[in-house]
């Protein structure tokens, strides 16, 4: 993908670990999961880079900060991404769209009579 096309995202070092209460499958775009995917592979890359160079775990150390950048985006990402609605949703949507449905039934029934 072309540097130039993809929309700029602004992201602070310290971006915040959103706290998810319950794990929801989600629809990545094949866009999204592309880039999921490069980020996956750049964290992967400079964690084994930090691991085989024997680094410390020290606050300041440019490299701890640019994996947590990339982890921060790559969240950022997939929280974007829509959820899979539940069976139930998917029942009550179902369910009020019968309702609505049967219900303009009747309604232009009343009409026409």
């Amino acid at each position: 993908m072309d540097v130039s096309t993809r929309p700029a995202l602004a992201i602070p070092a310290s971006a915040p670990v959103a706290c998810v209460a319950r794990k929801r499958p989600r629809r990545i775009p094949p866009q999204a999961g592309r880039a999921l995917e490069i980020l996956g592979h750049a964290i992967e890359y400079l964690t084994d880079e930090f691991v085989h160079q024997g680094g410390s775990h020290s606050a300041g150390d440019g490299q701890l900060k640019a994996v947590q950048l990339l982890m921060a985006l790559n969240r950022q990402i997939y929280y974007e991404c829509p959820e899979v609605p539940t069976l139930g949703e998917r029942w009550r949507a179902w369910s009020h769209f019968h309702w609505v449905g049967s219900l303009l039934h009747r309604l232009r029934g009343l009409r026409s009579a």
